[in-house]
């Protein structure tokens, strides 16, 4: 899948030391890395090295950019690479980091033919074409806490992952084919559900963003995975089992005392 020279020199970088004071930031800003097994611990700090080898980082609005907003970042994305091969999100340049909610343009046509532009205020956007955005004062606050279900860095590298297919559709990149069945057939049911939860008002485990569109759902359905796995899993067997499945992970076993 990746050539070569890619893959070993990604392998020398996953072998290198990680540097103490990153490690300090891990254990500050983002608990579920204290959750993990020591396996995937350290795994999951080889592929924060890949990561920060080879993104590019931009501060806006002023802020200047630091290894706390760059590990933090690194360790939500890295998070959901574990136990699969990866080529690091291949079509991602940059990550763009605003100092707190940002104002995106939003260009919208009506079915009378009227175009509407109008402001939205954003924690974070995931752009096809190589980009993701993301305010630091959510990327912290959702990292932190582990157990709301809200996490801006998940969802966005969700959509990344979504993404690489080359359509953002909630159907990303499968292992085998034969994938595709369960998990259009499962993920769609889920969304018709929220959907009609949503429009009544009925209390849900998952976010109603993700009534939105597939895409969205498949973003929501991985923060809630992670953060609330034992409320996904009571709610949503299959989509709990798909989605461990896809991620190769069960986020119910190393917060299993939390229940």
């Amino acid at each position: 899948m990746f050539g070569f020279g890619k893959r070993g020199r990604r392998e020398e970088i996953r072998q290198r030391a990680f540097p103490g004071e990153w490690l300090a930031i891990l254990e500050k800003n983002v608990p579920l890395y204290g959750r993990l097994p020591e396996a995937d611990r350290r795994e999951l700090e080889g592929h924060i090295l890949v990561f920060l080898a080879e993104k590019r980082f931009e501060g806006c609005g002023g802020l200047e950019l630091t290894d706390e907003i760059k590990v933090t970042i690194a360790a939500g994305a890295s998070l959901l690479l574990l136990h699969r091969e990866t080529d690091y999100y291949p079509d991602l340049r940059s990550i763009l980091v605003y100092p707190s909610s940002f104002i995106s343009k939003v260009t919208e046509r009506t079915s009378y033919g009227v175009v509407i532009e109008s402001d939205l205020v954003r924690l974070g956007e995931s752009w096809g074409h190589g980009y993701v955005v993301l305010s630091w004062d959510d990327v912290r606050s959702g990292a932190a806490d582990i157990h709301d279900g809200h996490n801006v860095t998940l969802h966005e590298f969700a959509h990344q992952l979504d993404e690489e297919d080359g359509s953002a559709n909630g159907a990303p990149l499968m292992e085998q084919r034969s994938h595709y069945i369960a998990w259009a057939r499962i993920l769609s049911a889920a969304f018709e559900e929220l959907r009609h939860d949503t429009m009544f008002g009925n209390e849900t485990v998952l976010n109603g963003y993700g009534a939105t569109n597939p895409a969205e759902f498949f973003a929501v359905a991985t923060e809630t995975f992670f953060e609330k796995p034992h409320q996904l899993k009571e709610k949503h067997p299959e989509l709990y089992e798909e989605l461990k499945r896809y991620y190769h992970q069960d986020p119910g076993e190393y917060l299993r005392d939390e229940g």
